[in-house]
This record gives C-alpha cells, sequence and structure tokens, in this order.
C-alpha cells in the first residue's frame, strides 16, 4: 500500500468536510445532516481499516513506520532560516489508534440517531452532529501528527468541541458552568504544554517526534537547559501538564465528572475515543523525554494517586453516570501509572481496551437514562437507588453492560484483565526493585478493589434486585432489539474479551490459542517504545508523492516471552507477575463479592461503613473538597483579590497616571506648541518676513525713484552733513 495524500488525508478529512457541510445544513436538512456525519465517520474507518491490515497483518514488523512531510509556511530570507513543516507519522500504534478511534467514534455516532431523535430541538440535534464530527476529526488529526505544534492545534481543537458538546443543553445553567469549567481547568494544562513545546523548539530547532528521538539519541538534550533546568526535565514535565489536565489527573481532575452534563452519546466519546485518551497518547509519544528528565517516578505517584483517588470518591455516587465518570478518570490512572513504571505497552493496551469497553458502558448507560422517563417531572433519571431490576425489561443493555463490567473489573477471560494486570504487575517489580515505588504499586492495587466493588455495586442497584421505585419501573418500556440502539453495544461488548489483545484467554500464556508464528500475541510484539537511536537515520517521504523507499518487505517480528531479558531477569519477572495476577484475580473476586453481599444478599449493611468513617465518607461526598479548594480558595481567595488588585491597577495607576497623564501631557505640549506657532512662527517669523520685505521696499523704492530732482537734493544733503563734519 502506498501512503500518498489520497490514502492518509480522507482519514481526517472525511469527518471535517462533514462538519463543514453540516455548518450549514444543521438547521435547514437535520436529517440529512445527521446521516452526512454517521457516513463520513464510517469511511474514515475503512480508511483506517486498510491501514491497520498494512501495519498488523501485512508487515508485521516493530520497527516499520511512514513519515511523510510538507512544508507549511517558509519564512526564510534576509539571513534568517525559519521554516515550519507539518506531516503525518505512522507507526503501529498509529495504525491501531485510528482503527479504535474511527470505530469506536462510528458506534457512538449510530447509536446518536437512537438517543439523540426526541431532543426537544431536532434542529440542534443537527448541531451535535456537527461538533461531533469536528471533534472526531481533530482527534484523528491529532493522531496522524508528526510533531508536537501539530498536535497542540488539533489538542485545542477538540477543547473547543468538548467545549460546546458538554454545553449542548445550553438552557441548563449546570451544562453552562460545567463547559466553561472544563475548558478553563484543561487550559492550566495547555498552557504548560505550550511552554514545553517552546522550550523544545528553541533549544533543538525542531518538534518534530523523530528529530526528538534523535536529539535525545546523539545527547543534544543533555547539553541543553531552559530556565536553568535540564531540558529534558523542563520540557517533559511542562509537556506532562498537558496531559494531566487533559486526561483529568491529579490535581486537575476536577472537570471530567462535570462533563457529563452533556449528552450521553458526547461523554462516550470524550472518555473513549477522543480527548482523556489524547493526554495518554502524548505521554506515550513524549515517553523517551520523561525517561531522560527522570520524571518517570513522578509519572507513577500521579497515576496512582488518580487511579485510588478518583476510585475511592466512585464508590459514593448515585448517579449513574457519575460512577462512570470517576471510573474513567481511575482508569486513566493506570495507564498513566503503566507510562511511570516502564509498562509501555500494557499502558497503550488499557488505552485501547478501556476505550472499548468505556464507550459500550456509557451507552449502555445512555440506553438505560433514555428509557428511564420519570412522568411526574418528564425527566431522565439517572440515579441508582430508584432503579432495580431492569435486567428483565433491557436484557441486552444488561448482557452488554455486565460485560463491560466484569472487563473493567478486571475478571480473568476480559479485556481489562490482560491490560490492567500487566501495569500492576510491572508496577510489583519497579516496588520490590525501587522501595520508593511501593506507594504507587499499592494504590494501583487498592483501587483494583475498589473498581471491582462500585462498578457491579452500580450493576446491582441498576439490574438487579426488586424495583425500588416501582412507578418508575412499571413506565419503563421493554427493550426491543433495535440497529442503532442495541447492535453498537453488542458490538463492542464481544470486544471485551481479552483474547483479541492475548495470546492466552488468560492474558498470562497460561490458557494459550493456537496461533502460527505467535501471531495472536501481535500486541505485545508490535507496539514498544521508541529506541531513540534507531532514529538516527530515518527517511521522509514528500506528503504528495508515492514512497521512494526500497520496496522490501520487512522482516517479520517475533513475539519474545523474555522481552529482550536474561534468562535470570526474564524468570524473575515472569514469576512476579504471576503472583501478581493471582493477587489482582483475587482483588477483582473480592470486590465482586463484598458488593454481592452487601446489595443482593444484603448480609452486609452499606450503613455500618457511612456511620463508622462518617468523616471519610463525607469528604467522599465532596470530592475530598477539591472543588471547594480552587474555588473558595485558589479562586476567591487568591485569583479575585489578584484580579481586583489587577483592576486596580489597570484603572487607577495606569488608566490614571499613564494613560490620562500622558493625556495631560499631551494636552501641555499642545497649548505650548500652538502658543509658539501663532507668536513666533506665524506672527514673527512668517508675518515678520514679510513686514521686513515690506519695509525694505518702502526704503529700496523711495532710494532708487528714478527722479533726478531727489538724487540732486541726496547729494546736497550729503556734502552738507560732511561739511558740518569737517
Amino acid at each position: 500500500m502506498d501512503y500518498t495524500i489520497s490514502t492518509i488525508a480522507p482519514i481526517v478529512l472525511f469527518p471535517f468536510f462533514a462538519f463543514a457541510i453540516n455548518s450549514f445544513l444543521a438547521r435547514k436538512a437535520t436529517k440529512v445532516a445527521v446521516f452526512i456525519s454517521c457516513a463520513a465517520i464510517a469511511l474514515s474507518s475503512i480508511w483506517a481499516i486498510r491501514i491497520f491490515k498494512d501495519f498488523i497483518f501485512g508487515n508485521y514488523n516493530t520497527d516499520y513506520y511512514v513519515h511523510k512531510v510538507f512544508t507549511w509556511f517558509d519564512l526564510n530570507g534576509a539571513g534568517l532560516e525559519f521554516n515550519v513543516d507539518m506531516g503525518i507519522y505512522i507507526d503501529n500504534m498509529t495504525a491501531i489508534m485510528l482503527l479504535m478511534v474511527t470505530v469506536v467514534a462510528t458506534l457512538i455516532h449510530i447509536f446518536s440517531t437512537y438517543y439523540m431523535k426526541d431532543d426537544m430541538n431536532y434542529g440542534r440535534n443537527g448541531r451535535f452532529f456537527v461538533y461531533m464530527s469536528l471533534f472526531t476529526s481533530a482527534m484523528l488529526g491529532l493522531v496522524l501528527s508528526d510533531n508536537l505544534f501539530s498536535v497542540f492545534i488539533f489538542w485545542e481543537l477538540m477543547g473547543f468541541c468538548s467545549y460546546s458538546l458538554i454545553g449542548h443543553y445550553y438552557e441548563k445553567e449546570k451544562a453552562g458552568d460545567a463547559n466553561v469549567k472544563a475548558f478553563m481547568t484543561t487550559r492550566v494544562g495547555d498552557v504548560f504544554f505550550l511552554l514545553g513545546i517552546l522550550a523544545v523548539w528553541t533549544n533543538i530547532g525542531s518538534v518534530s517526534f523523530v528529530d526528538i528521538y534523535a536529539a535525545i539519541a546523539d545527547g543534544s538534550f543533555a547539553t541543553h537547559a531552559a530556565l536553568g533546568i535540564p531540558l529534558a526535565t523542563f520540557a517533559g514535565l511542562a509537556i506532562f501538564m498537558g496531559t494531566i489536565g487533559k486526561s483529568a489527573q491529579f490535581p486537575l481532575q476536577v472537570w471530567l465528572p462535570d462533563a457529563m452534563n452533556g449528552p450521553t452519546p458526547c461523554s462516550a466519546l470524550i472518555h473513549a475515543a477522543t480527548m482523556v485518551a489524547g493526554g495518554v497518547y502524548l505521554s506515550l509519544r513524549i515517553y523517551p523525554i520523561l525517561e531522560l528528565g527522570g520524571l518517570t517516578t513522578m509519572v507513577a505517584y500521579i497515576g496512582g494517586i488518580t487511579a485510588f483517588g478518583a476510585a475511592t470518591i466512585a464508590l459514593v455516587q448515585t448517579d449513574f453516570k457519575a460512577v462512570l465518570a470517576y471510573s474513567t478518570i481511575s482508569q486513566l490512572g493506570y495507564m498513566v501509572l503503566g507510562v511511570g513504571v516502564g509498562s509501555y505497552n500494557a499502558a497503550f493496551m488499557h488505552l485501547i481496551t478501556h476505550a472499548i469497553f468505556k464507550a459500550c458502558l456509557f451507552l449502555s448507560a445512555g440506553s438505560v437514562i433514555h428509557s428511564l422517563h420519570d412522568h411526574h417531572t418528564h425527566e431522565h433519571v439517572q440515579e441508582m437507588p430508584r432503579m432495580g431490576g431492569l435486567r428483565h425489561k433491557m436484557k441486552f443493555t444488561w448482557f452488554a453492560m455486565w460485560c463491560c463490567t466484569l472487563a473493567i473489573a478486571g475478571i480473568p477471560f476480559f479485556s481489562g484483565f490482560v491490560s490492567k494486570d500487566r501495569i500492576l504487575g510491572d508496577a510489583l517489580i519497579m516496588a520490590i526493585d525501587n522501595k520508593a515505588m511501593i506507594i504507587p504499586a499499592l494504590l494501583g492495587f487498592g483501587g483494583a478493589l475498589l473498581t471491582a466493588f462500585y462498578m457491579c455495586r452500580m450493576m446491582f442497584l441498576a439490574f438487579h434486585g426488586e424495583p425500588r421505585d416501582k412507578d418508575l419501573y412499571d413506565h419503563t418500556h421493554e427493550e426491543k432489539f433495535s440497529w442503532n440502539r442495541n447492535l453498537p453495544l453488542l458490538i463492542l461488548a464481544v470486544f471485551t474479551l481479552g483474547v483479541w489483545f492475548s495470546g492466552s484467554l488468560t492474558g498470562q500464556k497460561l490458557i494459550k490459542v493456537a496461533s502460527p508464528e505467535g501471531k495472536l500475541e501481535w500486541f505485545s510484539t508490535l507496539v514498544a517504545k521508541p529506541e531513540v537511536s534507531k532514529f538516527a537515520d530515518y527517511k521522509r517521504e514528500a506528503f504528495g508523492g508515492v514512497d521512494t523507499r526500497e520496496k522490501v518487505a520487512p522482516v517479520h517480528s517475533h513475539y519474545d516471552p523474555d522481552h529482550g531479558l536474561t534468562e535470570e531477569r526474564a524468570h524473575h519477572v515472569h514469576h512476579v507477575h504471576h503472583i501478581g495476577a493471582v493477587v489482582s484475580i483475587i482483588i477483582a473476586f473480592s470486590g465482586v463479592f463484598i458488593a454481592f453481599m452487601m446489595y443482593i444478599k444484603k448480609s452486609w449493611n452499606p450503613g455500618w461503613w457511612v456511620s463508622t468513617f462518617s468523616g471519610w465518607y463525607r469528604a467522599l461526598q465532596n470530592k475530598y473538597y477539591m472543588d471547594d479548594l480552587y474555588i473558595k480558595g485558589v479562586i476567591q481567595k487568591g485569583l479575585l483579590p489578584l484580579n481586583n488588585f489587577l483592576a486596580w491597577l489597570d484603572m487607577g495607576v495606569y488608566d490614571r497616571f499613564i494613560v490620562d497623564g500622558w493625556a495631560a501631557v499631551n494636552r501641555a505640549l499642545f497649548t505650548f506648541s500652538k502658543w509658539f506657532d501663532n507668536l513666533w512662527v506665524d506672527t514673527v517669523m512668517v508675518d515678520g518676513t514679510g513686514a521686513s520685505v515690506r519695509l525694505f521696499n518702502v526704503v529700496l523704492r523711495t532710494l532708487q525713484s528714478g527722479k533726478i530732482q531727489f538724487y540732486f537734493i541726496m547729494i546736497i544733503v550729503v556734502l552738507a552733513g560732511y561739511i558740518l563734519a569737517l
């Protein structure tokens, strides 16, 4: 497959053109706009499948990549060299991300045609799909980007789209507050992200990933600094702050739960295929910088704190979507923890597996919420204490949601166990080798227990037991199979099985599935952290042309169960991973068992925990008072007084003395200039010159009158004067 503009650009351009076209059609032809939006992302998925097939099933090589560039603008001249190149970089990780984003987004778009059909303003329904198309296009552009600058451009586009979609129900004050909160909170990380880009550009002269890797390989990073800090440390920390904001990591995680005020398909897109996944993807791309800058321990702590902290808050949530929101924050924490402990492959795998089961969970939640309509208040119901027994009326949703719940809980045979277990195993190895990593490992295992508990609590409260609100249950319509409601859920549920991502059913090679050349181990074989030494002699291609590289089939990669380690070290790693797997299984089933005993058997009273740990319970209900800290502390006591001081400085000092004072100076200068002009320039110099000319004219005219009598008189006068003088 030749990678030219015709084989790459359509992936991004299909949804972008859908956005552009639907911007004009959304109000006048809403149904046409919805069709265009869905068709566009479906076409993008076809192009993405072609690339995935070529990279994964065709070349099957860890080091295979395509890098194509074009000059965006060229300002060379007058001895100054300044040009900016843009391009695409496709490797195995890109190919997998493209497939995930397009397929998951396609299923979300299809489900949206069901969920949004009863929107009170059908024209607004069209506007929803306009932003959905742009949102997806921006994420695809980010994935394909070959440099940090273009990543930042698409990054900001996604920020705008999330703002628009979260505030879709603009008549609701909470939605308006939520989209502003999301936009402003993520901007904090974005400022640091931009600062990191500038630091790299200033010192290295390029922000292309391959140039960065090459600079690390030849030692250029080690010889540069920013603000007196080693460049890798400064740039890595600044760029990772972008991840903290976008992927809702501690301490900037506060925006994501409020983002639930948008339509549920929008939540599915944000939490699964776009936005928050972009932050983790960025961290994986800059992993060599984080490693060189000595930031991995800090990254692991951020991930561990986020994973455990968000899981504890999810324990007390009663809103269906709020539980899923905090579970997203927690699972993103696991991905960041994986980056921190060097579990590069597993972190990316968890990004993909989480995208699949979290999209399904949110769409399932949308299916439930859309069916539960309180005919007294005419509002959709999201509170789990009012649910119960829904499995009898919503069998398809119940089945799909249980598959995803088992996956996120880390139950064997499901994808979440395969990916999250490997992260926890690597965290355990790091804790054994480095005592400083014990805390992140403990937080990771503790979060796994809580995840299994709160997810099963959600399922038991919603779908099992007796209906707690009989009137609500009686008015719930029995679910009938629908292509745009249930089919997306069932497709996603199928891919929650771990066998799709591993050569064994368990992920620990204990129940292997026969495969030629070990190709069912494709994820572990084909995704590896960048080896910067390999980028010393990389090749770029012109974006508009056909590949000019030698058409030599790359040597197929083979799965290495020892991952390049020595026999002794590999044995130690496998042994620790098996221990970690056993612990993970015990923890997962313990969480399920506790939830079962509390909410099905009702042998254990949840109220005992509330009364015994009432202080902690209040802290969890108030989200550890993080919102109070930011609103009442940072904003009201910090930023607002600073704002008032700056306003006084602006109005009372700058305007009064600088602006108004300069106006007074100008008026004085004007008065003096006017006086000087009127008196000296006009009166003395201009009018005086004229008067002197007239005076001399009279004198000379009198002396040179041409009358002989006058001349005789003047001679007599002169002679008389001369005689008198003698």
